[in-house]
């Protein structure tokens, strides 16, 4: 099984921006364990971040044949961008959500997700976990 792991802006920036909500742990960090654990259920992950909504999409678009499912954190994305969900439908591959904190207990902003309607699920609030529980829900749904 191989699964995209998405990343969008300003995740990067992972252990400097926020560490208070978003914990201590880089993005390279967080790949690198997750990819650690997908050594060991066997599925192949391949990791992608950008900061830009059309990188975004077009890496969303090569999943289609070369990926069995989608894991994403749209970070700022989830909020508003209509192009990222209608990527997500056309590819039509099991996707899951994520978020490292928990949006709900946010500000009022973050609560509304336009891209939560053509995923499999969403996963929030567990910090670095969430990437691990999603392969997890993709491995048993398939």
């Amino acid at each position: 099984m191989k699964i995209f792991i998405i990343n969008g802006p300003n995740l990067d920036m992972l252990g400097k921006r926020e560490p208070e909500i978003y914990g201590h742990d880089t993005l390279d960090s967080i790949n690198t364990e997750l990819a650690e654990y997908c050594k060991t259920v066997g599925v192949t992950p391949e990791f992608f971040q950008s900061n830009s909504e059309g990188a975004l999409i077009d890496f969303i678009h090569s999943a289609r044949g070369n990926a069995d499912a989608i894991v994403i954190n749209a970070g700022a994305y989830t909020h508003y961008s209509i192009a990222i969900r209608d990527a997500i439908a056309a590819v039509e591959l099991p996707c899951v959500e994520v978020h490292l904190s928990n949006v709900h207990k946010r500000e009022e902003f973050r609560h509304k997700s336009v891209i939560s309607a053509v995923c499999t699920g969403v996963i929030c609030g567990f910090g670095k976990n969430v990437y691990k529980l999603a392969v997890e829900a993709l491995i048993a749904s398939k």
